[in-house]
């Protein structure tokens, strides 16, 4: 593609940030418009144009699925040797490719589960935790260790810390050391420490940190209200001496200050760079003027970005209703669920958002009682299904062999050997998840660019795989607020809005408060078309009334 093409569809804020190649950009992005389409033919125009060259540009994203998202989009615009990674991902191949060479050893291997190592010390001290309480010390562990903090640094503040778990913390700060120790003794790093190795190994070893300047000299980094203390000096170890830092976030968006990030590095860019580049994005193009209007009463305090402004129609005004139960909070939502899948909606195109991870139990029992198919987010991987691990040895079998046959009709041929057939099966179950694994699995074939080999969709698989970019199941979602940043469906119905949920219990302090305000933003600007908020006054379990989020009185209806 020729390099003013790039800029052609490009609106005049995204065209400016695209053309910004060279020293310290800052890219104010918005919830809907369109930053990863700006970084990537940001990215693509700069190599076009000669001022990268693709093999030295680093782009940094915090998930797996953004990476694989990334990767994708600039496959599409013709640029394919461009690293896209997760810090994570980026810091582990440094350093399993430089342990050796220090060490003489093969580098430490990353714990598949903190949980499960925290689970064993615990037993061996005697100390009972539950599901939620080893969830909450791993997220303890992650938040020190993101924040630099060593055991001593954390000691001298551990009483000023919520209390995790239940535990005092002085059995706090017992298990976390028994934990670090058990690590130690079985040769075994978290994927904290994987930061922390790479940064001290990079400081240490000047052969080591030349190799990584010379071969990255160009970086970008999304959502960059996410860093940590952690992951910032890493990346100033990487930069070196060098300003060539494209950096894309929205204020709005913090809501993982509990794991130790912090917006101020964005809020904060033009003074560490006074010669910045500083574009504000602020053309939405993903939902409706009711909506995003609806949203930016959510926004009064940011005084760093301006607010949304919809691009696309004037649309319905967002609803919010009241229950008196949980179940009838719940029983509402599947019938309207029930009423948009019968007037054509895509079950796909539907999401229902809430707080925290136990308010589903009653959502699903709801959709199952209606008849409605869903899948909750961050249930079973797709790629761990034994249909689907199948089918792509029988992908890369073919790769070695390749026939004449279209890739589309390989590929069926293996599903269809697999027992997937063109109709969907009539009953529910097993039979169904499999035939729609196997679906989604052929589907990946059309995202591919037209005369694709079988050996470039093997290829296609293992980066897919590698970075857990999963293909979207025809059901409706079910997703934590949290789990739902980065996306977007046509309805979104945002339950379970009261006192204790969101805010969470555990929210004290005005900027706690503030960010459980800011995640609330992030779940109404997930809608494109319509959007539903509701709370129910008794809760499933309780014997007492809750009252309405506060956050709710923000978004009324201004007389």
């Amino acid at each position: 593609m020729q390099a003013e093409a790039l800029l052609e569809n490009l609106d005049p804020e995204q065209r400016e940030a695209a053309e910004s190649l060279v020293g310290p950009t800052c890219i104010l992005a918005g919830a809907g418009t369109g930053k990863t389409r700006t970084v990537t033919h940001r990215i693509a125009y700069g190599i076009s144009k000669g001022y990268y060259s693709a093999n030295r540009v680093l782009a940094l994203t915090y998930t797996n699925r953004a990476a694989g998202e990334l990767r994708s989009r600039l496959r599409q615009l013709g640029i394919g040797a461009v690293s896209v990674k997760t810090f994570h991902a980026a810091a582990l191949s440094q350093l399993e490719f430089f342990w050796p060479q220090f060490a003489g050893v093969p580098a430490p291997s990353v714990l598949e589960s903190k949980a499960r190592l925290i689970s064993q010390v615990a037993d061996a001290a005697k100390i009972r935790l539950d599901a939620g309480a080893l969830r909450d010390l791993a997220g303890e562990i992650e938040w020190r260790k993101y924040s630099m903090l060593s055991m001593d640094d954390y000691a001298q503040l551990v009483k000023s810390r919520p209390k995790v778990g239940g535990l005092s913390p002085v059995k706090n700060l017992e298990l976390q050391q028994a934990y670090e120790d058990a690590k130690v003794k079985a040769q075994r790093v978290d994927w904290e420490d994987v930061l922390v190795l790479t940064l001290g190994m990079l400081r240490a070893e000047p052969r080591a940190l030349a190799h990584v300047q010379q071969k990255y000299r160009f970086f970008t980094v999304d959502e960059y209200q996410d860093i940590s203390p952690l992951q910032h000096a890493l990346l100033d170890t990487w930069l070196g001496n060098h300003s060539d830092l494209c950096v894309v976030g929205d204020p709005n968006q913090t809501i993982y200050s509990f794991t130790g990030a912090t917006s101020e590095f964005l809020q904060n860019f033009g003074s560490r760079y006074p010669d910045a580049n500083v574009i504000q994005l602020t053309r939405n193009y993903r939902s409706t003027q009711q909506i995003v209007s609806f949203a930016n009463r959510l926004t009064t305090e940011s005084t760093l970005v301006e607010p949304l402004r919809s691009e696309g129609e004037i649309g319905l005004a967002p609803r919010m209703l009241s229950f008196a139960t949980v179940a009838d909070e719940c029983a509402a939502l599947a019938s309207a669920i029930r009423t948009k899948l019968d007037q054509g909606v895509k079950p796909s195109d539907i999401a229902v958002l809430y707080r925290v991870n136990g308010q589903s139990e009653a959502i699903e029992h709801a959709l199952t009682q209606a008849g409605i198919d869903y899948q909750v987010r961050g249930g079973e991987r797709f790629f761990n299904r034994p249909e689907i691990q199948t089918a792509i040895r029988a992908v890369r079998a073919e790769a070695v062999s390749p026939s004449e046959k279209p890739l589309y009709q390989v590929v069926s041929d293996i599903c269809r050997s697999l027992g997937w057939q063109t109709q969907q099966p009539t009953e529910k179950g097993s039979a169904r998840e499999k035939w729609e694994s196997l679906n989604s699995f052929l589907a990946i074939t059309d995202e591919l660019a037209e005369g694709s080999t079988v050996s470039d969709f093997a290829k296609e698989l293992d980066e897919r795989q590698r970075s857990q970019h999963e293909p979207v199941k025809a059901a409706v979602t079910l997703s934590t607020m949290h789990a739902a940043k980065g996306l977007e469906w046509d309805l979104v119905f945002v339950v379970g809005l009261t006192e204790g949920y969101l805010p969470i219990t555990y929210a004290n302090t005005d900027s706690e408060i503030r960010e459980e305000q800011r995640l609330l933003y992030v779940a109404l600007t997930r809608a494109r078309v319509e959007l539903t908020l509701s709370w129910a006054r008794r809760d499933a379990n309780s014997t007492r009334d809750r009252e309405a989020s506060r956050f709710l009185a923000l978004l009324a209806p201004r007389v």
